[in-house]
């Protein structure tokens, strides 16, 4: 019995070990991305994703593809996001703990046409596309699913292959819709093979395969003056609205592997499955308006983020699963509601600043999850960045145009009980900090 349950340890290890070979080196993910956590182009960071909903760079694939139609020109963007990240849980009987310093390091490439040309209609319609991956570019598919004793942060950590790909284009009078596609993946690795008690194995045989899961993102701006006066000028020139709505998107890891040891475990053999889920996306509601004058601009968005359906997505999760745990003691995620406020202003022709400010409540409701014990506090985010576009090309039909954002998160200080593995308890006090730097270059075309 001994050599078995030693056996099994050793088996799933392998089979994870080497699932996560293929697929990436294993490292700490989160149930996010960094178009929620963070913000996707440096406007979208600066701004605390106040004003993303407007963005007519290629970010509005995943904010508002209709904005897609906000600038006629193509556009090339290539970019890095850098968040350094201190994420504590301290205890007031010792000294404070840094659960995770992990930093999120993405490169970003992005592209805008109008593919209208393609037909015999002189009517627009813009394709385009954004992807970012982990690590400046060296990983896809970070993920690392886990129980802990010592808690760990819900939304931060690596994320994942970030890519989505949109289309949109106006529909009448100051009025225009996109749809887009969130593109998440599903990886699966099956292992067989025979080993000695020694955990020497022959005859392997490993398949990996990634499907592509593929989510719905709709959305829509109105010109409120084009729409309704656009002959005349009325009260309502400069102001603009936009809707938004993203399906729920997950990322999932599946991993089987089935073992015949010599002399101990026959054929079929002793077969271990492992279920996880690498990062959630909630479904999302938003709103966003914004009021633009001669040189300057001011709006906000309100977002309803649907996170109590991550609940159900861990009954079929076999590292978090909840079923043994009394359902009084499990994980419970509440719908939350994000308000945010931004304003730009063009200093001249070739430069602009602006900022923005939003406040995010946590979505997990319970403050006692034993074994997989997660942090998550409520936070205010703060953007500021700046924009410079370089007119004396040589080479280049348009300007270039060089972004950069900054922003700061603080995490507010929120008392959580950890619950160990023989049942102890440990109460901590979760809060952090996170800072986090992007920069892009845009060519247009």
């Amino acid at each position: 019995m001994v050599s078995t349950s030693r056996f099994s340890a050793r088996a799933l290890t392998l089979a994870v070990a080497a699932a996560s070979t293929t697929l990436s080196v294993p490292t700490s993910a989160s149930m996010g991305n960094i178009g929620t956590t963070y913000g996707v182009m440096p406007v979208d960071v600066a701004t605390a994703q106040s004003l993303s909903m407007f963005n007519n760079q290629v970010s509005a694939t995943y904010y508002n593809p209709a904005s897609l139609t906000r600038d006629e020109r193509g556009e090339l963007t290539a970019g890095i996001l850098h968040a350094e990240q201190e994420l504590r849980s301290t205890n007031p009987n010792a000294n404070g703990d840094v659960v995770s310093s992990s930093p999120s390091q993405h490169v970003l490439i992005g592209m805008k046409t109008n593919l209208g040309s393609l037909t015999r209609f002189d009517h627009p319609i813009y394709l385009g596309f954004i992807a970012g991956v982990e690590k400046y570019g060296k990983e896809m598919l970070a993920f690392d699913s886990r129980t802990s004793t010592s808690g760990q942060f819900l939304q931060y950590g690596k994320e994942p292959l970030f890519l989505n790909l949109g289309g949109a284009t106006p529909v009448w009078r100051g009025i225009s819709a996109g749809a887009s596609a969130r593109i998440t993946l599903d990886a699966t690795a099956n292992l067989n093979a025979v080993s000695t008690l020694g955990g020497e194995t022959s005859r392997e045989r490993l398949a990996v395969n990634a499907e592509p899961q593929i989510k719905t993102i709709l959305g829509t701006t109105i010109d409120l003056g084009s729409t309704f006066c656009p002959e005349s000028s009325c009260f309502l020139q400069g102001w603009e609205t936009a809707f938004t709505y993203r399906t729920k998107s997950s990322a999932s890891t599946t991993v089987d592997s089935n073992i015949i040891v010599t002399q101990t475990i026959p054929d079929p053999g002793l077969s271990l499955a492992v279920t996880t889920i690498d990062s959630f996306q909630p479904e999302t509601f938003g709103f966003g308006a914004q009021y633009r004058g001669e040189n300057w601009r001011l709006g906000g968005s309100i977002e309803q983020q649907n996170w109590s359906e991550l609940s159900s997505e861990f009954a079929g999760d076999t590292i978090k699963n909840q079923s043994t745990i009394p359902a009084s003691d499990r994980i419970r995620f509440d719908d939350t509601l994000i308000p945010r406020i931004g304003a730009e202003f063009d200093l001249n022709k070739n430069f602009s600043v602006r900022g923005g400010v939003a406040y995010e409540e946590s979505p997990l409701k319970s403050t006692r999850n034993p074994e997989i014990n997660y942090l998550d506090t409520d936070k205010i985010v703060v953007g500021l960045g700046i924009s410079a576009t370089y007119d004396r090309t040589r080479l280049l039909a348009y300007p270039v145009r060089l972004d950069l954002g900054y922003q700061y998160q603080q995490l507010q200080e929120r008392d959580f009980t950890l619950v160990d593995f023989d049942g102890a308890e440990t109460s901590v006090t979760a809060d952090g900090d996170i800072h986090v730097i992007s920069g892009s270059v845009t060519l247009k075309f």
